[in-house]
């Protein structure tokens, strides 16, 4: 996939310092950097440049035609004070204003080798206090921390983003989105910090990112549960050259009410991580997840290789499960393939586990290589391929029950 997202012309540059701005980590800066953003977008745009310090601020909105440029040194820090992050409509449930955002713009850049700190440890000790983890739907809402609302022609790049409330990039309803050589950060144990969440988007490059956080590394969404609908699918992502650490793996769903088709991902590196591909979703919440390509992927010290499960949050199904009515929220996974996989020091295989009404079909597995404790379980799920070697230390290697159908040669 190729991307047309660019930078716009530097041609004018804004320096906040003219709008006030004391870059003295105490004073908070943000009518300073808006003011900025809102001068270059009236002579047609241009670059909004934060230099070496720390620049203290309330949530900014970026407008077309804007670069938002970090120079080596920056920080560009969430306020600590919750007040400042004012509650909104976000993704059609309830939120919070993110620190930095941008809504229905286009040509929108964020840019340069500082870092963009959402200071998020009081919102996780909060998130905790209350136990839902401020989950989609919650009445105990967090920021994010970037957000691109129906924009179009999005670039980030070169930057690190780290600590955010919640998750911490998600173009969401945008088109043509380029996130490249950027690193995304935040604590093992930080609730639902998901690095990058494409959210019923299209055309979007995640490319040579390295993802160190508390939750999904990436996670491709398209509808919460139980949505009313109509929800827009994401589809034609591409994920290349990534290393994650720690997180939730590479992450389809669980929230996919609208679908999610054509996603490829090439040569991904997972260390620690508590899973490397996963597929989920569950009745309430699932739809068409189709034309997937996981290719030259290696794993190591991981939970759970591989799960394509329409159980979330389980991942195995009751006993017993009846076949229940398909709905518009009834998941339907099918067509993916994933070739060239390596998996070392790997707790369990995974899974793959369809629902008796809506069966995964065409799964295909090819020169993958699995060593874990324990096997790799199937169900309701047809899966074939060919050079498949599960190695498991502790029972069977592929573990078949109701539906499954497995075929490896």
């Amino acid at each position: 996939m190729t991307s047309s997202a660019s930078a716009p012309s530097p041609s004018t540059t804004c320096d906040p310092h003219s709008y006030g701005a004391k870059v003295d980590g105490v004073s908070k800066d943000t009518a300073a950097i808006q003011a900025a953003i809102d001068a270059c977008e009236q002579r047609g745009g241009g670059t909004v440049k934060l230099s070496a310090g720390t620049w203290l601020s309330a949530p900014i909105v970026l407008k077309s035609n804007i670069t938002l440029e970090l120079d080596k040194g920056t920080t560009l820090l969430g306020s600590s004070d919750h007040q400042d992050f004012p509650a909104k409509t976000e993704f059609r449930a309830p939120g919070r204003q993110s620190l930095v955002s941008a809504t229905d713009a286009t040509n929108v850049s964020i840019t340069g080798e500082g870092v963009i700190d959402g200071a998020g440890e009081s919102w996780w000790q909060e998130a905790r206090t209350f136990g839902d983890h401020g989950v989609m739907g919650s009445d105990h809402t967090r920021p994010r921390l970037v957000v691109f609302d129906h924009c179009r022609h999005v670039l980030v790049e070169g930057v690190t983003i780290q600590n955010s409330p919640m998750w911490q990039v998600v173009p969401y309803y945008s088109d043509d989105v380029t996130i490249r050589n950027i690193k995304v950060l935040a604590p093992q144990h930080s609730p639902n910090t998901d690095a990058i969440d494409p959210f019923s988007s299209s055309h979007v490059l995640i490319d040579h990112v390295y993802a160190d956080v508390g939750d999904d590394n990436v996670a491709i969404k398209s509808g919460k549960a139980n949505s009313e609908g109509p929800d827009d699918p994401s589809r034609d992502i591409t994920i290349t050259d990534c290393t994650f650490l720690h997180g939730h793996g590479l992450s389809i769903g669980s929230e996919i009410a609208g679908g999610a088709q054509n996603i490829r991902a090439e040569r991904i590196h997972f260390d620690g991580t508590d899973n490397g591909i996963r597929i989920k979703a569950n009745r309430d919440r699932g739809n068409d997840v189709s034309s997937l390509t996981f290719r030259d992927i290696d794993m190591k010290n991981v939970k759970n290789a591989i799960i394509i499960s329409e159980y979330y949050p389980k991942i195995l199904p009751p006993d017993p499960d009846p076949v229940q009515p398909v709905t518009r929220l009834t998941p339907h996974f099918h067509d993916i393939a994933l070739e060239n996989v390596t998996a070392t020091d790997i707790v369990s295989a995974g899974a793959i586990a369809g629902l008796p009404e809506a069966p995964i079909r065409g799964v295909i597995l090819k020169n993958v290589r699995i060593e874990a404790q324990h096997g790799l379980a199937i169900s309701n799920a047809d899966v074939s391929g060919k050079g498949v070697t599960v190695q498991a230390s502790d029972g069977s290697s592929i573990i078949k029950a109701a539906g499954g159908i497995v075929t490896f040669r």
